[in-house]
């Protein structure tokens, strides 16, 4: 029979469970409204009166006529029809109602759990940041919009970055505390500190490097230049590299330059695996055998589909599973670093 306390942690884990399901699904939606250039569709902040989209044909023509003032529509879209209009207004819509949803969800279970006292110390303060990286994705998510409206066709790539980096950093801690509850033999356990931590972090830190250079990639559309592979137009290094000073060379505007790191990055988050591997047979390291696993075939998957998707000129299907396979190869590493020190 069940304890109050393992009734409660049960029900928690359920919530945190559908919490990782609903971000998850917001990080495909999220990609795919960028790259059907969706993004600025709606250019105005409606926190309440945006919950309903448009009812009648005069509503449509007012938020038509709103988009019709931007850059994007005037450089890139002029002529499009209220029928086409509506495919890329519905994607952002979607993508901003799952944003409230994900909002209420979960900020109201955990008042729930915390005003009732069902929610165990050791994730309060996981969960309270989570709930505030939900509320500061918001604003960021305005902040990043806003920057389309004016003097760009698109949003600022440093911004979207942001946005981006803040989604994995949210679901990542989802991660991790379902790793945690589930991991119940282990639920009072204080972490100990283990030699090679730092291996581990450092791994961490390139995954989410790649993924930020990865938002550079598709907020720019540098994946629209140098689509060869392996070399870039017949050469390693991009045009933008000659005669160019050390300063240009970090050039994070320079689509060439921006997609040469993305590229390296991820040859060297491969030769890291590699080592990453290697000390895990070294060391004799049994139990990480499976998720190691995991991580190569994500990194093989995620390698594939950057070539393919780059060859065939950006598809947007395979441009969406290559951020859904980043996501995948970022939860498999923190899924090794958990059971590491596990």
């Amino acid at each position: 029979m069940l304890t109050a306390e393992n009734k409660n942690l049960k029900l928690f884990y359920y919530w945190i469970l559908l919490s990782f399901f609903l971000i998850f699904i917001m990080v495909v939606v999220g990609g795919l409204t960028r790259l059907t250039d969706s993004g600025l569709s709606i250019t105005e902040w409606e926190l309440v009166k945006g919950i309903l989209p448009p009812l009648t044909n005069e509503d449509w023509n007012y938020y038509f006529s709103l988009y019709k003032e931007i850059p994007q529509y005037k450089l890139l879209y002029n002529g499009m029809s209220l029928e086409e209009f509506k495919i890329i207004f519905y994607w952002e819509y979607f993508h901003r109602i799952l944003g409230r949803i994900i909002g209420l969800f979960f900020l109201l279970p955990f008042l729930y759990f915390y005003f009732t006292k069902k929610l165990h110390d050791k994730y309060f303060i996981p969960c309270l940041i989570i709930l505030f990286l939900i509320i500061t994705q918001g604003i960021i998510g305005w902040y990043m919009v806003s920057s389309g409206l004016v003097n760009n066709v698109s949003v600022s790539h440093y911004r979207l970055s942001v946005h981006l980096f803040i989604a994995f950093v949210i679901i990542s801690i989802i991660f991790w505390i379902l790793l945690d509850v589930k991991n119940q033999s282990n639920f009072n356990k204080i972490i100990i500190r283990k030699e090679y931590d730092y291996l581990f972090y450092l791994f961490i830190l390139l995954i989410f490097l790649q993924v930020i250079l990865g938002a550079f990639v598709s907020g720019l559309d540098a994946g629209k230049v140098y689509q060869t592979w392996p070399l870039m137009n017949y050469n390693y290094f991009p045009n933008e590299t000659d005669n160019g000073t050390f300063k240009e060379l970090f050039n994070f505007e320079n689509h060439g330059l921006v997609q040469f790191y993305h590229r390296n990055i991820a040859y060297f988050i491969t030769l890291y695996s590699s080592f990453i591997g290697y000390f895990i047979l070294k060391k004799k390291i049994k139990h990480l055998n499976k998720p190691f696993f995991y991580v190569l075939l994500f990194l093989l998957i995620q390698i594939i589909l950057g070539v393919v998707t780059l060859i065939s000129d950006v598809n947007i299907f395979l441009a969406s599973g290559h951020q859904i396979f980043s996501l995948l190869l970022t939860l498999s590493v923190i899924n090794l670093y958990y059971r590491y020190i596990n």
